[in-house]
């Protein structure tokens, strides 16, 4: 598919790649050749990306079970090849959920990263369209010529390279039939920052469509590949719901749910916590839910 798309003709090309970790979607082989692999697909996102183009390639880690499951971070290994390529990092945006899978030897993983890379030293990118509400939208200037004056952009902060969105999982609105699909909003983000209406959207790794039907929900044309029978027809169906306004997702910039309106039931401590032989210095303790404001206090039990 790639190789029949003319020399730049993409804006942008939006991607998560299998991260070679034994998927249903994917043949876990060796790391050199996974990356051999990356190296040829990445070279033809090159090729067909406009000269004021981006490119955002979005991975978490390979686990390496050969050696008792340590971790290799995939942007770092995947760096070196878009370097080679010509291509100039602008962000390396980190992506925070808080659930996942819960991890025993080691710390759970609850981020993964997206790599921004343009072609050129012109390219596009228009913050207004991500900008997230103030933090402070009532700060003034303190001092200097405009003392007084209100300090923040009318039109909302930038949002930084830390963004937290909820992963796409049982309960979530946009949960389809592949196991690792990333978030709308996510997406959303990079085609409203990163191109203009009408301008071609590309993922290479299409799962079940989540870059294109962004691309047609805010006027772009979104062209994508993808071998799974299953995920090519949900795929459809998103980008024909996204034609019709129909498409269903998390909203842009809503805040992330505050586990506090689940009530005290929920966010209370059923136990009381004891000191063990390890920690012997520890007391036992009870956290207790205050309200009105549902902080928490220690006490000892």
């Amino acid at each position: 598919m790639l190789a029949g798309i003319p020399d730049s003709t993409i804006q942008l090309v939006v991607t998560s790649p299998p991260y070679n970790i034994g998927k249903a979607y994917e043949r876990r082989s060796p790391l050199t050749g996974y990356l051999e692999f990356q190296r040829k697909v990445i070279g033809e996102c090159v090729r067909v990306l406009h000269p004021r183009g981006s490119i955002c390639w979005q991975v978490g880690n390979f686990v390496d079970k050969k050696a008792a499951g340590s971790i290799i971070p995939l942007d770092i290994v995947l760096y070196p090849i878009f370097s080679e390529l010509g291509l100039k990092l602008r962000n390396r945006v980190v992506w925070h959920f808080e659930h996942g899978l819960h991890c025993s030897k080691r710390l759970s993983g609850r981020y993964e990263t997206v790599l921004w890379f343009t072609k050129s030293d012109d390219y596009h990118f228009n913050v207004d369209p991500i900008r997230v509400p103030q933090k402070y939208p009532g700060k003034k200037h303190f001092k200097g010529p405009k003392v007084g004056q209100y300090s923040c952009n009318p039109l909302g902060k930038n949002p930084g390279d830390v963004w937290t969105f909820p992963n796409v999982k049982n309960n979530h609105i946009e949960k389809t039939n592949h196991p690792c699909q990333f978030p709308l909003e996510l997406v959303e983000r990079f085609v409203l920052g990163m191109s203009h209406p009408d301008e071609w959207v590309l993922d290479p790794f299409a799962g079940v469509g989540t870059t294109m039907a962004a691309a047609v929900k805010h006027g772009r044309r979104g062209v994508g590949s993808e071998l799974v029978p299953s995920y090519n027809f949900v795929a459809r169906e998103r980008i024909n719901a996204a034609f019709s306004g129909t498409l269903k997702g998390r909203p842009m910039n809503r805040a992330v749910y505050d586990p506090n309106l689940a009530g005290p039931s929920m966010r209370s401590v059923p136990w009381a916590v004891s000191p063990s032989k390890e920690y012997p210095i520890h007391q036992p303790t009870q956290l207790v839910l205050l309200e009105p404001k549902a902080r928490y206090r220690v006490r000892a039990s």
